[in-house]
């Protein structure tokens, strides 16, 4: 009994820096930053000094707000399509480098090279790619000239604008989610390929009867990383869109690529209004909990009927 309990000691010892951590550095600002957005905390308050206590006015306003009911809205879809992008590449990719494919660990090494890119670079590399790449391409090669056209520019309108921004992001993180993918396909018993081809099944009966069932968890750990980080995308939106282009919502001109990150930020640091930006990012927070724990309660639902 006394070496059990010997045993908890150094367990929580070891445990303890990373706990208090932990405490410090997300539990504590969490709370403080909850009990600001219900005061008037901007650029001329300082904090706790003056503050005066307004309730849930910053979260009425936030929902009133139509910049930001636009950015929640343009997060969304951006979300959907990102998740689904980003986890079809990864899978694609994933397939390909656990095949026969001569030098598939380069492969592996060069799909995986863009996560590492920091998302700031990354942006500003393919602004530079959509409005001067892509248009000196079309100037040089006479059936492609419509891409020449400044009103076929990826980042000229709305709709074309979030394309990019999922193009850009799915080139950065499917390979990161293709890692997750191969090691849960080389996990595989390759006894049940070996049986599924001896009674004649074909690629595609072996992928769907066989693969998906037994990487289903990977699907759960993907589909919670890729949700989270399209959700709270913030660097790529600033320096490949920044925004933009403008557009009409609720008849006020809005930024038309803002996503919720950076509406968050725009209110908090540009418009200097603390508190409400404050409020949106706790709107944020509890959206975006909501959301993966009914995307991992699926899944893992999910699991069990595979």
């Amino acid at each position: 009994m006394k070496k059990s309990n010997g045993n908890n000691l150094t367990f929580w010892l070891f445990l303890a820096p990373v706990l208090l951590a932990f405490f410090m550095i997300i539990v504590v600002p969490f709370f403080v930053g909850a009990f600001y957005s219900l005061t008037d905390w901007n650029a001329t308050a300082r904090a706790g000094a003056g503050l005066k206590f307004i309730g849930l006015k910053n979260f009425t306003d936030s929902f009133a707000d139509p910049a930001f009911l636009y950015s929640f809205i343009v997060t969304t879809i951006f979300t959907i399509i990102n998740v689904i992008v980003i986890n079809l590449v990864a899978v694609a990719l994933a397939l390909v480098v656990t095949s026969k494919l001569k030098l598939k660990n380069l492969h592996r090494v060069g799909f995986f090279i863009p996560y590492l890119i920091g998302g700031l670079i990354l942006g500003f590399l393919w602004q530079f790619i959509f409005n001067n790449a892509i248009p000196a391409i079309g100037e040089a090669i006479p059936f492609l000239k419509f891409l020449a056209n400044p009103e076929n520019l990826l980042l000229s309108k709305v709709g074309s604008s979030i394309l990019a921004l999922v193009i850009v992001s799915s080139w950065q993180y499917a390979g990161y989610i293709m890692m997750i993918y191969v090691a849960a396909i080389e996990a595989v018993p390759t006894t049940l390929y070996e049986a599924a081809k001896i009674d004649g099944v074909n690629g595609w009966q072996r992928f769907r009867n066989i693969t998906v069932p037994m990487i289903a968890q990977a699907f759960t750990i993907t589909m919670f990383l890729t949700l989270v980080n399209s959700f709270k995308q913030f660097d790529v939106n600033y320096a490949l869109t920044a925004g933009g282009p403008a557009t009409i919502f609720m008849g006020k001109p809005i930024f038309g690529t803002e996503l919720l990150a950076m509406n968050i930020y725009r209110t908090a640091f540009v418009s200097n209004n603390l508190a409400a930006g404050q409020a949106r990012a706790v709107i944020f927070f509890l959206v975006l909990v909501i959301i993966t724990l009914i995307q991992v309660r699926f899944n893992k639902k999910k699991e069990i009927e595979l």
